[in-house]
């Protein structure tokens, strides 16, 4: 019993950092409709942006948030004016291969200037381990459990309860009707990507102690995200907690009962049990999008 605590535990805190990079997706759909399929190098990018500051004297949390302010410029208002403004119009799908060549084009940038090598990263939280009633847990898993409900509750409390957040979910939910009501639709969709940026550079931070920094480190870590935010539901960003709660558990024990080699299938497997029965996701409702 003790082990199988102790694999629901680890696997929430794997499934938090699925839930951070999937609540990106979400909140870009909702928005402004926009599919980012460079998701995956979003957490990349960060992880070696705050190395690069490292290696300069910088200490971890000094680093974390520099990128913070560069993710923010580069990840969020770069990315809204150079990609998505000008391929909006077009529709999704040209949106959707353009951020896939943007992936391609990340990773092949990381891979000439930091090398194709796995780079270690420092833990925030340490390495200690706590013995807590017989069960075994990390210091680095009870971070990242109570960081993603910290940031996953303030951003729902942010979206519900303050007038800019209320403005955001009105754009989402009607452009040309918030626009009539005086909301300054584009500077609300800027805040939206500025908020993926941030929560990408987080996701970052958690991920790569456990994972390493390595180029091709978003390709595994996006897909898992873009499964969990349909699995939970695109609509809602409560949806993409659960649904990567469920993938990290479900890989987990999956892992330890079946065998290892089936872990990286789990997250498909509940995909197409969900889309088949529950095409909106779990907490997903159908909803037209007016813009």
């Amino acid at each position: 019993m003790t082990d199988f605590i102790q694999l629901i535990i680890s696997g929430m805190a794997t499934g938090c950092i699925y839930a951070l990079a999937a609540l990106g997706f979400t909140l870009l759909w909702q928005a402004s409709g926009t599919i980012n399929f460079a998701t995956g190098e979003f957490v990349m990018l960060p992880a070696f942006s705050m190395l690069a500051f490292q290696s300069l004297g910088i200490g971890l949390l000094p680093s974390f948030f520099l990128t913070l302010i560069v993710a923010t410029l580069v990840l969020g208002w770069g990315f809204k004016r150079a990609i998505v403004d000008p391929m909006r119009k077009f529709g999704v799908m040209p949106l959707v291969v353009a951020t896939i060549g943007l992936a391609m084009v990340m990773r092949s940038g990381v891979q000439l200037t930091f090398g194709a090598q796995a780079l270690p990263f420092e833990n925030l939280f340490g390495y200690e381990v706590f013995n807590i009633a017989g069960v075994h847990v990390s210091a680095s898993d009870l971070g990242s459990l109570i960081i993603t409900l910290v940031v996953v509750l303030g951003l729902q409390a942010f979206l519900q309860r303050t007038v800019t957040g209320r403005a955001m979910q009105a754009v989402a939910q009607n452009t040309e009707s918030a626009q009539v009501l005086g909301i300054k639709v584009n500077r609300m969709i800027l805040y939206t990507f500025a908020i993926n940026a941030i929560l990408a550079s987080l996701a970052a931070l958690l991920v790569a102690p456990i994972y390493l920094a390595k180029f091709d480190m978003g390709i595994t870590l996006g897909l898992k995200a873009f499964l969990a935010a349909i699995i939970g539901g695109f609509s809602n960003s409560r949806g993409a907690l659960l649904g990567g709660l469920i993938i990290g558990v479900s890989e987990n024990l999956a892992g330890a009962y079946v065998s290892s080699a089936y872990k990286d299938g789990v997250a498909l497997v509940l995909f197409l049990f969900v889309i088949l029965f529950k095409p909106n996701g779990l907490l997903g409702v159908a909803t037209e999008r007016k813009v």
